[in-house]
């Protein structure tokens, strides 16, 4: 017997909007909280009722996962029924979202029809505006990077973002071959407390104090506009990216002008009381030579800076960085590779005991050789240490513009991911 003859079309309906419905007019800023960055925990649908919406996005995330399947399989995944996965990607295929792929030939009987994801189907814009870079990344429905964009500017003016988003979106978005009408949203990553004095801060940043993030992007990005720290968005890209689960709790260190963490438990970022969870940069740092010191002041691109300006070399790109450089930055490079080691261990023995997460991951704009040097360093250290338990350490799989790719990643999740607050909001009378 086919699989897919036991598959009508019946049973929940959704109400989620298709991409290219989305309402005209005026963009929409989403201020993403602790409940909207719950991302599902596990591939299970529900049969409550009113519950298509979740399983929808659930189907969906199955077969983005998998990249191409069957009904069959994913009812076997999902716990739903066949009436109603037949219904679901129905809707999905009408969407644009997927596309039927011919016939899996194995065993006996009728072949099952393959199932696949059509990546152009969706895509997220992500906005990174830090304190020393801004960049721009385009991701489609697989989480594919379609095209990005960085400018190396030091405490970017709301004009020079301006000026930024003018230069690079309509060349990233011909690069990446994307519909226009085809964009959820964007994604905006920012770091907190942007009036905060750093190293070499130059007069008038508090500028972007009290700034209309809808008032100001609306003009060029007409789309809803999602909001959040850097260091969630790059934890909560890198949560969508652990597409095998293998870490459902770590916790994300980011290196950037500055230095933030990100924590997730479960798949579910948690941001704290008052939504300043992950600010392992403004701890105290007792390693350091002067008093008052926190441990952002060594461990951050701006501190890496401040020692490279004394011994009279500068730093064009932290990307470009090379292990082979002349002997003076590699002495810097090693030097600053020691002291972060010896600032970071006492926070990450907090973390550790604290949250007992399966793993700390380093990300941020270094480069990977830099990474894993410090990743290994730390682990050393922590060896000789007694703790309960281990994390895995090493550096994030969306390490390289990890807050523009998290930023990319949240009008999907807004829109078309699986997360337990849909399913809240689904069982409600």
């Amino acid at each position: 017997m086919d699989e897919d003859a036991s598959l009508h079309h019946h049973g929940e309906t959704n109400q989620m909007p298709s991409p290219h419905r989305m309402p005209p007019g005026r963009a929409r800023t989403v201020e993403v909280h602790s409940r909207d960055a719950r991302l599902s925990r596990g591939l299970s649908g529900t049969n409550l009722e009113r519950a298509g919406d979740y399983n929808l996005r659930t189907v969906l995330q199955v077969i983005r996962i998998h990249g191409e399947t069957t009904r069959i399989a994913i009812a076997n995944q999902t716990g739903l029924t066949p009436p109603t996965i037949a219904n679901i990607t129905g809707r999905l295929i009408e969407m644009g979202l997927i596309r039927t792929a011919g016939r899996l030939h194995r065993g006996r009987g009728q072949p099952a029809l393959k199932i696949e994801l059509c990546p152009d189907g969706a895509f997220g814009i992500g906005l990174t505006i830090d304190r020393d870079h801004l960049a721009i990344a385009i991701l489609d429905l697989s989480g594919r990077v379609r095209a990005r964009a960085t400018r190396e500017i030091g405490f970017a003016s709301p004009d020079d973002v301006l000026a930024f988003i003018r230069d690079t979106l309509g060349p990233a978005l011909v690069e990446g071959g994307v519909d226009r009408s085809r964009v959820l949203g964007v994604g905006v990553a920012m770091p907190d407390g942007v009036d905060r004095s750093l190293p070499n801060q130059t007069r008038g940043y508090d500028a972007w104090v009290g700034v209309d993030l809808e008032t100001l992007l609306a003009p060029l990005l007409p789309w809803p506009i999602h909001r959040d720290n850097d260091a969630a968005a790059a934890a909560l890209g890198e949560a969508q990216y652990d597409q095998d689960f293998e870490c459902p709790s770590f916790f994300y260190l980011l290196i950037t002008a500055g230095l933030g963490g990100g924590l997730i438990i479960d798949r579910s970022y948690h941001r704290g009381a008052h939504r300043r969870s992950g600010e392992i940069g403004l701890m105290p740092d007792p390693t350091a030579d002067r008093p008052g010191a926190v441990v952002q002041d060594t461990v951050s691109l701006a501190g890496l800076q401040v020692r490279l300006a004394a011994a009279g070399l500068g730093l064009e790109s932290p990307e470009t960085l090379s292990e082979h450089d002349d002997p003076k930055l590699s002495a810097v490079l090693n030097q600053w590779i020691v002291d972060s080691i010896a600032s970071l261990i006492q926070p990450f023995v907090a973390v550790t005991t604290l949250f007992d997460p399966h793993a700390i991951l380093i990300g941020g704009r270094l480069p990977a050789w830099l990474l894993h040097r410090l990743a290994e360093g730390l682990r050393q250290a922590l060896a000789g240490i007694e703790l309960p338990a281990r994390p895995v350490i090493r550096p994030a799989r969306t390490a390289q513009d990890a807050p523009a790719i998290g930023a990319a990643m949240l009008p999907f999740m807004d829109r078309l991911l699986p997360s337990d607050s849909i399913l809240i909001q689904a069982g409600r009378g």
